[in-house]
């Protein structure tokens, strides 16, 4: 039995025409019929009613071809995964963060993964994080980079860094004084929020909750560039990951004040569409991320 005749089949049972099966695969109608005839012999049972039109599967036929698709999607998998394996010098990989990641944690990693695969062109993109799943799931990324990564039965979700979340506000801000805050302080303060659709906001809110914390947002931005100028003029406080703010608290234009109720962290994740077939890099890269971020 050849793979080919397998598709055939599979073809037919799902347009349910001899006609258009053929015309798929440059076929004529007879050799389609042959075809069925052959696999009806060799397993000596009926898989078409063919008085009917549309045709329709026999109860044999609807095993066959639940058989039969498993066997082609296992097979088209071997192909992808022995055409990866052949590729051992040019090879690309498509990595998409969100924002705040992509600027200031993953630029370490890729110039780490660089040293072991000095051949392999690394394409980074910075998008949302919906974009960023949206496209995972299309197959046009690899490698997706979110905070606050959500589950999903067709992802395959890894832990990345736990990001430090610290009070940031201006060094003209009476909290700035501060060598650590309770988080109890922010009680109506003004607040630079993220927007609500955005993973981060959730997980702010649920803390501020738990504490039973209330501020009061007077600005909200979809990104963390925009939410540390506004914190920068003093416009109000926000809670920002640590990484990235080093470089305005190094140059002294926005204070990082720790909490002292907890340890309060935002999760990052690494997500990878369930079927997809990775290269070796790829692979060794996803790797590298989980094993450092650790």
């Amino acid at each position: 039995m050849h793979i080919e005749m397998l598709r055939i089949f599979c073809d037919l049972a799902d347009s349910r025409s001899f006609s258009k099966t053929a015309e798929k695969h440059l076929l004529s109608q007879s050799a389609v019929s042959q075809q069925l005839a052959q696999l009806e012999l060799a397993h000596k049972c009926q898989l078409v009613t063919r008085k009917r039109r549309p045709i329709e599967l026999t109860a044999a036929g609807q095993l066959f071809y639940t058989a039969a698709k498993d066997i082609l999607e296992r097979y088209d998998l071997l192909k992808s995964e022995l055409n990866t394996l052949k590729t051992t010098t040019e090879t690309r990989i498509n990595i998409a963060a969100i924002f705040s990641i992509g600027m200031h944690s993953l630029p370490d990693y890729v110039k780490k993964f660089m040293v072991s695969y000095p051949n392999v062109n690394v394409h980074i993109e910075y998008l949302s994080a919906d974009v960023i799943y949206e496209q995972i799931l299309d197959g046009e990324i690899d490698i997706g980079i979110v905070a606050v990564p959500k589950k999903d039965r067709r992802l395959d979700v890894y832990d990345f860094e736990e990001e430090p979340l610290l009070l940031a506000c201006s060094p003209r801000h009476p909290l700035a004084k501060e060598t650590q805050v309770d988080i109890h302080k922010l009680q109506f303060e003004r607040f630079i929020a993220f927007e609500k659709a955005v993973p981060t906001r959730l997980w702010i809110d649920a803390i501020l909750a738990r504490y039973n914390t209330v501020v009061r947002p007077v600005m909200e931005f979809d990104n963390i560039e925009t939410i540390k100028r506004a914190v920068e003029i003093n416009g109000g406080v926000s809670i920002l990951p640590e990484p990235t703010i080093v470089q305005e608290v190094a140059s002294g234009t926005i204070k990082a004040v720790p909490f002292s109720n907890e340890r309060f962290v935002r999760p990052t994740g690494i997500i990878v569409r369930k079927d997809r077939v990775l290269s070796q890099a790829a692979r060794y890269c996803i790797e590298l991320l989980r094993k450092q971020g650790k």
